[in-house]
Order: C-alpha cells, then sequence, then structure tokens
C-alpha cells in the first residue's frame, strides 16, 4: 500500500466514466462553510503556489489576478500586498466575510444589478473585489480580463459535468499572454466520490489544450491521515501551468 501510496506516476483512470454524474449543489457547499466542513481551507497558503511563485508571475507587477471559488484564501492578500489587484469569485458570503475579518481589512458591499441577489465585496484599499454569486452567473457582471489565474480548489470542485462550460468561461476571461496555474488531484476515483473530484492529464488537454500549452510543473504526494476515511490510500496533487500557445 505504502508502494502505491507514494508512487507519483498514478494510474490514470477513464474520466468520461468516473464521478461523470455526481452533483454538489451550491447550497450544500454553503452548508459546508457554516457546519466548518471546510478542510479545503489552507491557512498558511498553498506551498507549492509559494514555490512556483516566481514562474507564475514573472517579475511583472500590477497584475489582474483571477481567483475562481476563492473562499477565503489567504494568497489573495499575498497578490493584493504585492501591488497586484485581486478578483474573486465565492457562493458563500460567509466564507468572504471571514476573509476580510481575518485579514483584518475594511471593506465595502453592494449588490450586483446584473445578478439578482448576488453582491460585490470590495476592500477599502480597491485592490480585492470578491463576488458573492454563483460562478456561472459571473460573465452577466463583465469584471474584464486578467492577466493570472490561480485555480487552487475550484476545477477540482465543480460538479464533472460542467467542466466544459467552466473551462469556456476561463478562457474568456484571460487577456494575451496569461499564466493560468492550476492544481488537480489524481487518486483512485472507485474509491471516492469526491470532492476534491479526480482530473485526468487527458481532461485538462481536452478543455484547454486548443488554446494553452499545458505544462506539468511538479507533482507531489498529497497523502494525510484524514485522508483514510475517503477509502483511498493515495492522493498525488498535481500542479499545471497553461499559459498561451
Amino acid at each position: 500500500m505504502d508502494d502505491t501510496r507514494t508512487s507519483l506516476d498514478v494510474k490514470e483512470y477513464p474520466d468520461t466514466e468516473v464521478q461523470k454524474n455526481r452533483i454538489l449543489t451550491l447550497e450544500e457547499w454553503q452548508e459546508k462553510w457554516v457546519e466548518r466542513k471546510i478542510t479545503f481551507h489552507q491557512e498558511q497558503g498553498h506551498q507549492l503556489l509559494k514555490k512556483h511563485l516566481d514562474a507564475f508571475l514573472k517579475g511583472e507587477s500590477g497584475l489582474r489576478v483571477f481567483f475562481p471559488l476563492c473562499g477565503k484564501a489567504v494568497e489573495m492578500r499575498w497578490f493584493a500586498d504585492r501591488g497586484h489587484s485581486v478578483v474573486g469569485v465565492e457562493i458563500s458570503e460567509l466564507g468572504i466575510r471571514e476573509f476580510f475579518t481575518e485579514q483584518n481589512l475594511s471593506y465595502s458591499e453592494e449588490p450586483i444589478k446584473e445578478i439578482p441577489g448576488a453582491k460585490v465585496f470590495k476592500s477599502s484599499s480597491g485592490n480585492i473585489s470578491l463576488y458573492c454569486c454563483n460562478l456561472f452567473d459571473l460573465p452577466r457582471a463583465n469584471i474584464g480580463k486578467f492577466d493570472r489565474i490561480w485555480d487552487r480548489g475550484a476545477f477540482v470542485a465543480i460538479n464533472p459535468g460542467d467542466r466544459k462550460r467552466y473551462a469556456d468561461i476561463m478562457l474568456s476571461l484571460m487577456r494575451k499572454g496569461f499564466h493560468y496555474l492550476l492544481s488537480v488531484f489524481s487518486y483512485d476515483p472507485t474509491k471516492y466520490a469526491g470532492p476534491p473530484f479526480y482530473v485526468s492529464d487527458d481532461e485538462i488537454k481536452r478543455l484547454f489544450g486548443s488554446v494553452c500549452t499545458c505544462q506539468c510543473l511538479e507533482k507531489v504526494d498529497a497523502f494525510e491521515e484524514r485522508h483514510k476515511s475517503w477509502g483511498i490510500d493515495y492522493l498525488v496533487e498535481k500542479l499545471y501551468l497553461l499559459t498561451e500557445k
């Protein structure tokens, strides 16, 4: 078992046959925040992002950085403190409010007129804007285009049946010369239904490969004791850098 888990060259499963009908509702995601089932949140930030930050930012300043399904990711503060402009989208208003509170940032909120019932929360400094709405409604708000996308916990949380729609939105948000950093997981999806959902190399190439060069920067053993309750015995995190062809 240990040999299986520590091997980073893991078996690829046919993505179209596994987990394809798995659906979580927006209400279920909101409930996770209420019930504090947010083990996906990383209080110290994402270590692979830290490691590859230079490759991601390329020394550029004043970038617009997009965080899909941002939660209360501390990395949003990292980028803002470096002088970049951050835009996130998150269905949980609780998660957004916790971000500003925990980062000790004052903010304002206002309705998004294009999306009934939705709100945007903006830091007083003006360089962080977090949209509280369904990600698939976001294009109606005309949020502009981005130089960078940091996708950690988003693509792996989207219902597998929605991935094409999701990828199309991400591609539509990218400026020329974009860098899209994408974190996904490999495990045996016949043993765990997700989320996070299993994502194969082929799936990334199928959805993004016509527009992007897809480079796997690193694979790491992400298995922790808590993952045993999922019924799996290995979990590999893969970090991809997608750039314009």
